[in-house]
């Protein structure tokens, strides 16, 4: 998804946009998260990209989007550019809590 979304349209409430666009957003995940995973994914992963528009965007995670608009729209930001690509993602291995704090070590 790269898309500009409007925040002012006229005849529309502002706060009623805002809730849209976050819905059209989360539906656009929940989307592509039910794609099938190639062989060998552990999940979908995101790379975003959020800005004013698309030449100022930057890099973001993917948790903080929805913080983000929130705090455009308390700046009184009338359209913001939103840039989500899925990709592959795989976990990584945690470390085993056995080997970093065994309680038998301490007698």
């Amino acid at each position: 998804m790269k898309k500009t979304f409007k925040l002012d349209i006229e005849g529309k409430n502002r706060d009623r946009v805002l809730e849209a666009t976050k819905h059209e957003i989360r539906k656009y995940v929940k989307r592509q998260r039910r794609v099938p995973l190639p062989e060998g994914v552990d999940y979908w992963d995101f790379d975003c990209k959020f800005g004013s528009d698309e030449a100022s965007a930057t890099v973001v995670h993917f948790a903080t989007i929805t913080e983000l608009i929130d705090a455009l729209a308390k700046e009184g930001g009338d359209a913001f550019y939103l840039e989500l690509l899925a990709k592959p993602g795989h976990r990584a291995a945690r470390a085993s809590g056995a080997d970093a704090a065994d309680p038998s070590d301490h007698a």
